[in-house]
């Protein structure tokens, strides 16, 4: 009988090859934190359990671990153990961040093939706003709104303020994907742009009178308005973006 500390052998004594591949066993992996109904932060089987389990070598669960760890399915922490992970899209952000920046002969493609995918997501998302936003949601965004006329005013940059309305501007939906889907791509778009050096917004009162007729919109429950305000507001995105990678003011 071999010892669990040794790698499995065939009856020649020899260890023993492992037929499924890599990716067949982190397949598995998932499937045991789902079948065992484990929630992030949970502690996941001991490598010794997964060799025993799913019958393969110490080295092919690490293997899968570390691969599984590298998309935030689980988290190893060294001397204590492996547990379940977050499952956030923080590799997705990684991924598309990397791919946006490896497309160095058009930036400024990569940049509105980004803003094109987001704005699919809002214009769509914002007719249904329309009619759930409730008043104290709208309340909320006029005090953002508010805060954005006044740093539009001091010449204060507002990227943060510009984010916090549009992760708002959903609550309503009671969707939880949704505020992690905008903020995925909000991150990789100005990742990109931050590396391109493009940060700065030439006419913050335009962006700001954009919010404003985005929330007009909605306290008037106007939902033709309301996508037609959207729209206006992404045209006006892809408009920067494509004359900040020129390098026209």
């Amino acid at each position: 009988m071999w010892r669990m500390s040794e790698e499995p052998k065939n009856s020649r004594g020899r260890p023993a090859r492992e037929r499924r591949v890599s990716s067949q066993i982190q397949r598995e992996v998932m499937q045991l934190i789902l079948d065992q109904g484990l929630r992030p932060g949970t502690p996941l089987p001991t490598e010794t359990d997964l060799m025993d389990s799913l019958g393969v070598s110490r080295n092919s669960v690490r293997e899968a671990l570390k691969a599984l760890q590298a998309l935030d399915i689980v988290e190893i922490r060294h001397g204590h153990g492996t547990y379940v992970g977050e499952v956030s899209l923080t590799p997705l952000v990684d991924g598309l961040t990397f791919r946006a920046l490896a497309q160095e002969a058009d930036d400024t493609r990569a940049l509105l093939e980004i803003l094109q995918v987001r704005e699919v997501l809002e214009a769509g998302l914002i007719r249904r706003v329309a009619t759930t936003v409730t008043d104290a949601e709208l309340d909320e965004l006029e005090g953002i709104v508010v805060r954005m006329e006044q740093a539009g005013r001091t010449g204060e940059p507002f990227p943060e303020l510009d984010r916090a309305f549009h992760e708002l501007l959903y609550q309503s939906l009671g969707n939880a994907l949704v505020p992690q889907l905008l903020a995925a791509f909000w991150n990789v778009f100005w990742r990109v742009a931050g590396v391109r050096g493009w940060t700065e917004d030439p006419k913050p009162a335009l962006t700001v009178r954009r919010h404003r007729d985005i929330l007009t919109a909605l306290r008037a429950r106007d939902v033709e308005q309301a996508e037609r305000a959207m729209a206006d507001h992404f045209r006006g995105i892809e408009s920067r973006a494509g004359r900040a990678m020129r390098g026209v003011g």
